[in-house]
């Protein structure tokens, strides 16, 4: 069966389970237990046989073995067991609940899944099928899991821009599902003949995400898996915390990160009585320039801190970044004197699932401590205005950021950033965001191209 038909075979399920009040969401985080345990089924036997860590009595065929009530105890026992093991096994079953109350719909699924091969599948297809169920997901208004789907097509021009190299080390602080660590791989393995050496060190270390959902990080580690990006027996490449709470003992070459929506950072705090309420979240972080609970800003100051010197970002962040007065001020100084802040991709609404969003991609580079702010000029490429996507009928797509690559990557042996449609500063126009910086540390000149 091709990808597609069986992403569709497995997806049409869900619509049975849903009569019995299963969402989107929780289909997919029950076809990721399952799908986990029937690949580490298949790695256990010839000829991998693969020790997989998975106790006998909790496997696959523990499973295949019963039905009826004996099979929905069995399940949720399997699902408290496993979740409290160690490595990439612990990290998806962690918190993991039996959300399917039906044992006849469960063990259908069970077989649904037991038909196919998946290991025999290779990581393109495998990938692209669970890509196929996390997208479903997305476009479900109602589960809310767009907030965690970048639009690929976006993800793809920003690592087509930024063009990572072997043997460096990728960051996203925000990783949701995986999206840009699926991408820059796809990249490195396209664009370079990769050695034995380079392609261990891009399944195990080039890697490196924080999810504070772990339902999303179980999503994102499945992801990763199935598209032969680390394994069962190391450690997982995905941390389930707030990456914002602490800088990582070191650094990385590159961050690529959408930012979660939403200007405010926000905890829960149960007072005397026993009443929950959210309050307003603030780090207070030395390397940080500005302690502020707007979200945004914290994580603008977190990435340039987990960059190394020399290291790239290319970020998705809202409008406010560029505007925001007071601590917004601190940290556009802060950032344009530490960093060479290069380009600016000011992007349309319509593209993402939170309706409205006005966003800009910022790319920028760390530089080492200077008396002199390290940005001169930042090249602007205005890709909204006059532009409309919708996510049903005009969907955001790869060719539509292809004039913009090729003016951020100009072709050898042409200098400069080339001038295309929407760099020239007749289109660019009003919607220059000229208040990212204020007159002490406005760069030299604002290039259009």
């Amino acid at each position: 069966m091709t990808s597609t038909a069986i992403v569709n075979k497995v997806w049409n399920f869900c619509h049975t389970l849903r009569d019995d009040g299963v969402g989107y969401g929780d289909y997919l985080e029950q076809l990721t237990y399952l799908l986990f345990l029937k690949m580490a089924d298949e790695y256990s036997k010839p000829p991998y046989n693969r020790d997989t860590h998975i106790p006998k009595n909790f496997n696959w065929e523990s499973l295949r073995g019963k039905s009826g009530a004996e099979l929905e105890s069995h399940y949720v026992k399997l699902l408290d067991e496993l979740g409290k093991k160690t490595g990439m096994l612990g990290d998806i079953f962690v918190k993991s609940q039996n959300k399917i109350t039906d044992p006849a719909k469960l063990h259908k699924l069970i077989q649904l899944i037991d038909a196919e091969n998946w290991v025999l599948l290779g990581a393109d297809v495998k990938g692209d099928i669970y890509e196929g169920l996390l997208q479903k997901n997305a476009e479900d208004t109602k589960s809310g899991a767009g907030q965690y789907f970048t639009p690929r097509a976006l993800i793809q021009a920003m690592v087509e821009c930024v063009r990572p190299e072997p043997m460096k080390t990728i960051a996203d602080p925000a990783c949701g599902t995986g999206g840009f660590f699926l991408a820059a791989s796809d990249y490195l393995t396209s664009h370079h003949k990769l050695n034995k050496e380079q392609l261990q060190f891009l399944k195990y270390e080039t890697f490196r995400g924080w999810e504070i959902v772990a339902s999303t990080a179980r999503l994102c580690l499945m992801n990763l898996f199935l598209h032969n990006v680390g394994d069962m027996d190391h450690e997982s490449p995905i941390i389930r915390d707030d990456s914002l709470r602490a800088t990582p003992e070191k650094g990385f070459d590159y961050v690529l990160t959408n930012p979660p929506f939403g200007k405010k950072s926000s905890t829960t705090v149960t007072n005397d009585k026993g009443e929950e309420k959210r309050e307003a979240l603030t780090y207070n972080r030395q390397d940080f320039w500005a302690t502020t609970s707007n979200k945004q800003l914290n994580f603008v100051q977190h990435i340039r801190s987990i960059l190394k010197v020399g290291g790239t970002a290319a970020v998705v962040l809202p409008d406010n970044v560029l505007f925001e007065g007071g601590a917004g001020e601190t940290v556009r100084k802060e950032l344009m004197r530490s960093t060479e802040l290069h380009t600016i991709l000011r992007l349309p609404t319509g593209i993402f699932y939170a309706q409205g969003v006005k966003a800009n991609v910022l790319f920028f580079e760390n530089r080492p401590a200077s008396k002199t702010a390290q940005t001169k000029e930042v090249w602007i490429y205005d890709y909204r205005t006059n532009i409309k996507h919708t996510l049903k009928t005009n969907p955001l797509a790869f060719d539509d950021l292809k004039d913009f690559i090729t003016c951020y990557n100009p072709p050898t042996g042409t200098s400069g950033r080339q001038r295309g449609a929407r760099n020239h500063p007749k289109a660019v126009g009003a919607s220059t965001p000229t208040p990212i910086s204020s007159p002490a540390t406005r760069p030299a000149s604002t290039s259009s191209g």
